[in-house]
């Protein structure tokens, strides 16, 4: 189906670029993108997939990315500052995220979902379960964590997990989401990378948006006591190989949740891979019809 375009979502009146994928009357998926990241970043072989598993997909353009709002006139965050507690210069909040899911939920008129988040959107969805907990039907965090950062501070020495500068041209962008998509020895298919990556930057990907998103989850706080409150089938999916979010967030996260599953993902990184997309699309569309038909873990 053809993008559209939500308007005046939630309490800031945000534009959202969606697309719905599979029959209208399948039960409602809706697939929460990390930093930076757009609704064509859910791969389209993930999404047949997870269709071909009898499942109805909404996925999506979060603020300040892709063809939806930008928020360009706040600037870039102080990183700095706001890691030092001085949260002045973020233009919003990991909450204003959580309202934004929400209030796209209201305007498509789906009083509840089953939400996957990847990355930034798995704290995303995960906000959402704790705050709105009769807006969901299940979860499913993936290469994400219950915290407010994806990773503990690097060694001394450490090597950048994304060496080299900003992306800040297209072609500096593409280079990064390919040897990103490669990293730790994941066997991915780079020109399917490269071509989607260079399709993100023309429609819209912004780096002072990405940062903007990223910073928003500072000083969110730790999600555990709220995560331990909850009462709705949890799948926590990682990669083996993330060399974003160390697979350790992923296992605190699933054990913060009761009765939640965890899948380690061999020859997974921190994005989807084709070789990933059987494995880990028939395990989501397993956690959701287990959670329409009621069954327990």
């Amino acid at each position: 189906m053809a993008e559209q375009t939500a308007s005046g979502v939630g309490p800031d009146r945000v534009d959202l670029v969606y697309e719905r994928l599979g029959h209208r009357a399948a039960p409602p998926v809706l697939l929460i993108m990390g930093a930076g990241g757009q609704l064509i970043n859910w791969p389209d072989g993930l999404c047949a997939e997870l269709t071909g598993h009898g499942l109805q997909l909404i996925r999506f353009d979060g603020r300040d990315c892709g063809r939806s709002t930008h928020f360009d006139a706040a600037g870039r965050p102080d990183f700095a500052a706001a890691l030092a507690g001085d949260l002045s210069s973020l233009a919003y909040t990991l909450t204003d995220l959580v309202a934004d899911t929400v209030g796209l939920m209201d305007i498509l008129g789906l009083d509840n979902v089953h939400l996957v988040g990847a990355s930034l959107g798995g704290m995303i969805a995960q906000a959402v379960a704790v705050a709105h907990p009769g807006r969901v039907r299940s979860l499913t965090s993936i290469m994400s964590t219950h915290g407010d950062r994806m990773t503990p501070p690097p060694l001394p020495g450490a090597a950048p997990a994304f060496p080299g500068p900003p992306p800040t041209t297209r072609e500096l962008y593409v280079a990064r989401m390919v040897a990103g998509a490669s990293a730790g020895g994941v066997a991915a298919d780079l020109e399917a990378v490269r071509a989607v990556a260079g399709r993100a930057w023309d429609r819209g990907w912004s780096l002072a948006g990405m940062l903007r998103q990223a910073a928003s989850v500072i000083g969110s706080g730790d999600r555990r006591e709220g995560l331990a409150g909850l009462a709705v089938p949890a799948l926590v999916i990682h990669g083996a190989a993330d060399a974003v979010a160390d697979p350790a967030c992923g296992r605190a996260t699933a054990q913060a949740i009761p009765g939640a599953e965890f899948l380690l993902v061999e020859g997974m990184g921190h994005g989807f891979p084709p070789g990933v997309w059987r494995q880990v699309s028939a395990r989501i569309a397993a956690l959701v019809h287990r959670a329409e038909r009621h069954e327990p873990s």
